[in-house]
Formats: structure tokens, C-alpha cells, sequence
């Protein structure tokens, strides 16, 4: 790739369109309901949304969005641990900044923050790690979220903590795991889908032979995708075919960036450091066996669930938001009875409309595209 202008190329994108079409009319021919494609990655979702990808599919074709957004996922109980930490005299609190507006039981932590918190949002763990060279007076804490795509970062951190024996810096330890989440979606009866695009990001860290899984067991067919307009339509693509020759199979369409086998340095750091919880709570979906890490006991000092009292509180979510059948894929965003209305970005009841990579996000800010209601534009009056 010499320019990002390669994958937004129009006259390629119809090339693939046309393509897609042929294909959706020959394997649905004797169906009676559309194809299911999940994108994982909350990244897909926004540029299908973003590029009008959706609009230009065949009424054969459906995509539906999975649950690959870290911060959507987010329980309210452990927002409310994030706070009771921020809120302790002694704790500057570091976080991304798409966190800070996710809501719990009480408030967030920009709320928080104006409650006199001290609450900072950093870009990198190792930002957090120079504040607290810089107060060695002060606990500092470092959020961290993320599937595999930011455990290395957060991994490396820590080690670099302990290597210059940095005492005062801790984690607050949210990863999350993508394969146990994809085996809890394809175990849901709720849903009948016909192939995956695979997440890039973290395909980009685990590699690709991981979800052999899904094609052997299962017989559904992944694509790893990347996140340019032609990426999604050729990935798509690649699942359609697979599906109209009838074959199961791990695709790799982001091989520019993804290899087989992951990134070994990556991977030796995420095992070095963490080890798998038993279960770990999701928002909408529950609790999900394995499906989250926390620290080694080798790096506990560096834990903050050992290190301070958390209240790890398990909160249900409000009964009107409805972001867990929206992350598993049973309603479209725009089903949900309260979006646009009680839960917009500005004021969100929900986590899937915070984040950037939130699939209620992408359709309030991309003009609600496939709702069957007037498209209305963010922030205008109804």
C-alpha cells in the first residue's frame, strides 16, 4: 500500500459491488431470509457507517454488529469501581479518553472528575507510568481496557514499573479476550449468521490460525478484514464466495498487516504478565467463562484490585437501555426505545453510544442510515 486512496478507490468499490450482487443472487436463490455477516471490530462498524458501505449492498446481504468494542462492553459495576479508585484522596486516576463518559450506577468518570477527582486521560500506559515518576507522593492508576489489540502496550508497562521499581503505579486490569466472545455469540440460539469478518486489530496481535475454531466446529466462514472501504467489500466478498462454494475456512484479507501467527514479542509480554480469570462480566451479554485476564501473582504489586478495596458490584444495566441485544446482534440500534431520544452522544444512557467504536454511535452520527425513519443529522431538532 503506497496510499490510503488505493482502498477508497470508487471504481473498484463497484467493481466489488457488482461482484457481491451476483454472488448474494445465486446463494439466495433458494433462501428465504437475507445473509448474516457479523463485523466484530466496533472499527468495521464505523466505516460501514461512514462510507455508506450498507447502502450500497444488495437487500440479500445484512451486516450484523458484534460486540468487538472494549468500552461498550463494559459492565456499569466495574464504572462504578473506576470511580470509588478515583474518588480516594490519595489516587490520580489515568484512563483513555473514550472512558470517561461511560456511565455507571451513580455517575461517570468525567462526572467525577468535576466532583474534584483527579481523574487525567493520557494516550499511552506509559503516560500514566510518567505521572507517577512524576508524584511519587500520589497513587497513580492506569485504566486498562481493551482486547489484545492494547494488552501488549499495557503488559509492557508494567514491566517497565517493576523494572525501575516504580511503586506507586498500579493497573486496573478490564482486558478482555475476543475468542471466548466470539464462541459465546455462535452458542447464542438468538442468532443464525452466515460468516464473520474478523476483527483486524487483534488478528494484528493473536494472528489468524486462533479462529480455526469457528470454520471447523462451527462451519462458518471468517475473514480477517482491514478498515478502508475496499477492505470491508473485499472481505465480504471473500466470505460470500466461501459461502457460495460451500467451504469453511479462516481468510486472511489484511495480510498487509496480519500474520499467521501473531506477533511473538506481543504475545510473549501478554503471557508474561497476565493470566486468565475464571469469568468476567459483560455488559449485555453476562458473564463469559475465561473471556478476561487479570495480573500473575508475580506482578501483584502492581494490581490495584489488590492493592486498594474494590467494591466489585455487580449493577444491572437501566431496563429501557437495550445495548445487549444491540451488541448481540438481535435489534439494529435504531430498535432500541431509547435512542436519539433519552440516550444521544451528548447524554448517553448507554456505553454503546460513548465510545468511537460504539455501533448506536455510528448510526446517530452517521445520519441513522438504516433506520426506516427520516434520517436526521446529529444534534438537529427532530
Amino acid at each position: 500500500m503506497k496510499y490510503v486512496d488505493e482502498f477508497r478507490d470508487p471504481v473498484k468499490a463497484q467493481t466489488l459491488l457488482a461482484e457481491i450482487r451476483l454472488l448474494s443472487a445465486r446463494i439466495t436463490r433458494t433462501r428465504t431470509r437475507p445473509l448474516q455477516v457479523m463485523e466484530v471490530c466496533g472499527g468495521h462498524t464505523h466505516s460501514i457507517f461512514r462510507y455508506g458501505i450498507q447502502q450500497m449492498l444488495p437487500d440479500e446481504v445484512e451486516f450484523v454488529h458484534g460486540p468487538g468494542c472494549p468500552v461498550c462492553v463494559l459492565p456499569m459495576g466495574r464504572v462504578d469501581d473506576c470511580v470509588a479508585l478515583a474518588e480516594r484522596a490519595e489516587v490520580i486516576f489515568t484512563t483513555f479518553g473514550d472512558a470517561v463518559r461511560v456511565p455507571g450506577s451513580r455517575k461517570s468518570l468525567l462526572k467525577a472528575k468535576a466532583d474534584g477527582a483527579d481523574v487525567r486521560i493520557v494516550y499511552s500506559p506509559l503516560d500514566a507510568l510518567a505521572i507517577a515518576r512524576k508524584n511519587p507522593e500520589r497513587e497513580v492508576i492506569f485504566f486498562g481496557l481493551g482486547f489484545e489489540t492494547t494488552m501488549p502496550s499495557t503488559a509492557m508497562t508494567v514491566i517497565q514499573a517493576r523494572r525501575q521499581d516504580v511503586t506507586n503505579f498500579s493497573l486496573f486490569c478490564n482486558h478482555i479476550t475476543i475468542i471466548p466472545t466470539i464462541k459465546a455469540i455462535l452458542d447464542s440460539p438468538d442468532l443464525h449468521l452466515d460468516g464473520f469478518l474478523g476483527p483486524g486489530h487483534v488478528s494484528m496481535v493473536i494472528g489468524t490460525t486462533i479462529y480455526d475454531f469457528v470454520a471447523r466446529h462451527y462451519r462458518k466462514p471468517i475473514t480477517i478484514a482491514g478498515f478502508e472501504p475496499l477492505d470491508v467489500l473485499h472481505a465480504l466478498w471473500m466470505v460470500l464466495r466461501q459461502i457460495d462454494e460451500g467451504r469453511c475456512e479462516v481468510e486472511n484479507q489484511y495480510g498487509r498487516i496480519v500474520p499467521r501467527h501473531g506477533n511473538p514479542s506481543a504475545l510473549a509480554a501478554i503471557q508474561e504478565v497476565y493470566e486468565l480469570r475464571e469469568f468476567f462480566e459483560w455488559r449485555g451479554l453476562g458473564s463469559i467463562d475465561h473471556s478476561g485476564v487479570r495480573l500473575r501473582e508475580s506482578y501483584a504489586a502492581f494490581d490495584a484490585e489488590r492493592k486498594f478495596a474494590v467494591p466489585n458490584i455487580r449493577i444491572a444495566d437501566p431496563k429501557a437501555c437495550q445495548c445487549g441485544e444491540v451488541l448481540k446482534g438481535v435489534i439494529k440500534p435504531y430498535q432500541c426505545k431509547v435512542f436519539g431520544t433519552a440516550c444521544t452522544p451528548e447524554v448517553p444512557l448507554g456505553s454503546l453510544m460513548v465510545s468511537s467504536e460504539g455501533a448506536c454511535a455510528a448510526y446517530y452520527n452517521y445520519g441513522r442510515l438504516d433506520s426506516p425513519e427520516p434520517a436526521v443529522a446529529a444534534g438537529a431538532p427532530a
